[in-house]
């Protein structure tokens, strides 16, 4: 199993960003994905679930309005779009399948003017 993310990003407050999970390795639609992330000096955040199969979604509650999955099955990759974003959530961004037993890398999303 292998779950690559795109890389770094930088962006200015207010703005929006787009991170993708590239799944490889088992069938795409066999487990839900997990969004999760981490503060510098903070512990894992969830921030929500989505069904690769019918890209049914769940989100934590205080992301809801402001955080979007989406799946395309044609390329087994899920995107967690954030928008109006703040210094505060600066993090490394995970995707998570099999329950969390596989995780990407990481992508640094940075919010800074």
């Amino acid at each position: 199993v292998q779950l690559v993310q795109s890389g770094a990003e930088l962006r200015n407050p207010g703005a929006s960003v787009k991170v993708s999970c590239k799944a490889s390795g088992y069938t795409f639609t066999s487990y839900d994905i997990e969004w999760v992330r981490q503060a510098p000096g903070q512990g894992l955040e969830w921030m929500g679930r989505i069904d690769p199969e019918d890209g049914g979604t769940a989100y934590a509650q205080k992301f809801q309005g402001r955080v979007a999955f989406t799946v395309d099955t044609s390329r087994s990759k899920v995107y967690v779009e954030l928008k109006s974003l703040r210094s505060e959530e600066t993090a490394v961004y995970y995707c998570s399948s099999g329950g969390f037993g596989d995780w990407g890398q990481g992508t640094q999303v940075t919010v800074s003017s």
